[in-house]
């Protein structure tokens, strides 16, 4: 299988990966953690948070990568400078250091393409994004699930075992729980690749 990963510039495949079914519904649209402010969060409504999402597929960088089996897009994440996100000031989630890191708060794939291997090439491209716009590091806030099962809806962080295996490195555990799990933080550093 050949998966392609591509800036997210296309509004069209970011809707197919995040946004809702009905376009009045007020689900994510992946802005929750891209924002900066829960303020601003909260008062984007049904499809205001589409049109938040059109903006930033527009702006360089874009909001995160998509992944493409051919033409079909079949992958999301969400990976952007940390400043302009809501870690920027989260509590929960520490600053190891002050280092200008980008996060990568969520991977998605595609129902119907789970389990085809996807998500690596998925958070490869996240980090090649990351790196090509001069990141010194990515960091995710997956959860330490120690194998057990995580629910779909929360599954978006991903485990501490998927970044591992991607080359991340666990530095810090943080005062974050996702669905019953502590979530720690992980990092790929990219100064000497």
């Amino acid at each position: 299988m050949g998966i392609e990963v591509r800036p997210a510039t296309s509004f069209e495949d970011v809707a197919t990966m995040v946004g809702p079914k009905r376009p009045d519904a007020n689900v994510c649209w992946c802005l929750s953690y891209r924002l900066t402010t829960s303020k601003e969060n909260q008062s984007l409504a049904g499809p205001a948070r589409g049109e938040r999402v059109r903006d930033l597929v527009k702006e360089d960088p874009p909001p995160g990568v998509l992944a493409y089996d051919g033409d079909e897009v079949v992958g999301w994440a969400g990976v952007h400078p940390r400043a302009d996100t809501s870690f920027a000031g989260n509590r929960r989630i520490p600053h190891v250091d002050d280092l200008d890191v980008w996060s990568l708060w969520c991977v998605r794939v595609r129902p119907g393409h789970r389990g085809q291997g996807i998500v690596r090439p998925l958070i490869e491209g996240a980090v090649d994004f990351a790196r090509n716009h001069g990141a010194p590091a990515v960091e995710a806030y997956p959860v330490d699930n120690g194998g057990a099962k995580v629910d779909l809806t929360m599954a978006y962080v991903g485990t501490l075992a998927m970044f591992e295996g991607a080359g991340f490195e666990k530095v810090a555990d943080t005062d974050s729980v996702l669905n019953g799990f502590p979530r720690v933080l992980v990092r790929r550093d990219l100064r000497s690749s």
